[in-house]
């Protein structure tokens, strides 16, 4: 593993990479990145290089703005000024949905905005109604809660103290519109507000609700269908989208995997290593202290080389072989030549030799590794590179 001593395991390495503009050439930074780590004997075929999908679609100059959002709920869902659109499960997050509220109002500035919220938590974890305050206040997880029936300020979000309830209703009358806000986990509910068109806001959920709502309101979308086509666009269309300057949304990157496999191109002819790229956003894990599952996006990975798509980290659980070897009465020397003996072996996985490794994908592991070491802070690093994992 180049300079890495050979007791050192896998091991990810943020590097950083300067400022990335609109329409710079980031396959060139990313590379020259890569360079310096190859001259310092960092980089090694198999290597997996990590870029946040962030700078890609930063690079692409993939954003829009709250009319662009605007535009676009117009036309798909049909509605006029003095329409009224129906929102079910966004969640709760200044980041990630406070200005696609704040496009889809704008679609209808002289009409009105019903937001159907899911609780205790929305789809991610984030708290809305505490369950023991629900419960004193009568309600269950099969109630309709209008905005009017909860105390004002009385739901504040755990980290953040945001009340995304005052915040969703201020968004929406700032355009001109009305706001109509509600709780309920059904999202049929949504119809009997007899809604001009309706959007699915989940991300991990959305076909689900989507195709609820469609067995009585034919006329709902998702995030998805929203910015997917024309010059500012993404596949994933407003999923994956993240707050901006100015206004706007950046949108999740474009073709992500054609730009992975030219940073791979790129690297193979430049340092004569082949590794493996991935564009990669949230990581698929769960705050263990606020039960906030943090993956906003879609998923893990955006785009990547083939050698690392549709493969599951799969092995053996060593401490039980270890365990039982030390049972058996083996000493140190033999407990390790066993283990080396079933490496590279292909056992079943229904066996007590794999029990506990439950196959993953890898590209979402080292996504979430990648998204640890680069955090949403933003430590500048937004390249990191993993050794020794594939």
């Amino acid at each position: 593993m180049g300079v890495l001593p050979d007791y050192i395991g896998t091991a990810a390495l943020g590097l950083k990479l300067g400022v990335v503009f609109p329409g710079c050439d980031l396959a060139g930074m990313v590379t020259q990145a890569l360079e310096k780590c190859r001259e310092d004997g960092l980089l090694q075929t198999g290597d997996v290089a990590c870029i946040t999908e962030s700078v890609v679609a930063r690079a692409q100059d993939n954003y829009v703005t709250t009319e662009g959002v605007a535009c676009e709920v117009r036309k798909l869902l049909g509605v006029g000024e003095d329409g009224r659109v129906g929102v079910v499960f966004p969640i709760l997050s200044r980041n990630r949905f406070a200005l696609i509220l704040k496009g889809i109002a704008a679609a209808v500035p002289k009409g009105e905005v019903v937001v159907q919220l899911s609780f205790p938590t929305d789809e991610v974890g984030n708290e809305l109604l505490p369950p023991e305050t629900m419960a004193s206040l009568g309600f269950t997880p099969d109630s309709l809660i209008a905005r009017e029936e909860l105390p004002l300020k009385a739901f504040l979000h755990p980290i953040t103290r945001v009340d995304y309830l005052q915040l969703y209703q201020d968004i929406i009358e700032e355009t001109g519109a009305r706001a109509t806000l509600f709780l309920c986990n059904d999202p049929q509910k949504i119809v009997s507000y007899k809604p001009d068109g309706v959007i699915a806001a989940d991300i991990h959920t959305r076909k689900k609700t989507q195709k609820a709502i469609q067995k009585h309101f034919p006329g709902c979308i998702t995030l998805e269908d929203l910015c997917s086509s024309g010059e500012k666009r993404s596949e994933w269309g407003l999923l994956g989208s993240n707050m901006s300057a100015g206004g706007r949304l950046k949108l999740a990157p474009r073709e992500a995997s054609q730009f992975a496999l030219s940073v791979r191109e790129q690297v193979k002819k430049r340092t004569g290593r082949e590794i493996e790229v991935i564009i990669y956003g949230d990581g698929a894990y769960k705050d263990p202290t606020t039960g906030i599952y943090e993956l906003a996006d879609p998923m893990p990975v955006f785009g990547a080389t083939p050698g690392v798509c549709g493969r599951f980290r799969e092995g053996v659980k060593y401490k039980y072989i270890a365990d039982s070897a030390i049972a058996a009465g083996k000493c140190p020397a033999e407990v390790a030549g066993i283990i080396d003996g079933l490496k590279g072996k292909t056992l079943c996985q229904g066996g007590l030799d794999t029990e506990g490794t439950t196959p993953r994908k890898m590209e979402d592991i080292i996504a979430s590794l990648a998204d640890l070491i680069s955090g949403s802070a933003d430590a500048g690093t937004p390249v990191v590179l993993v050794k020794g994992f594939l």
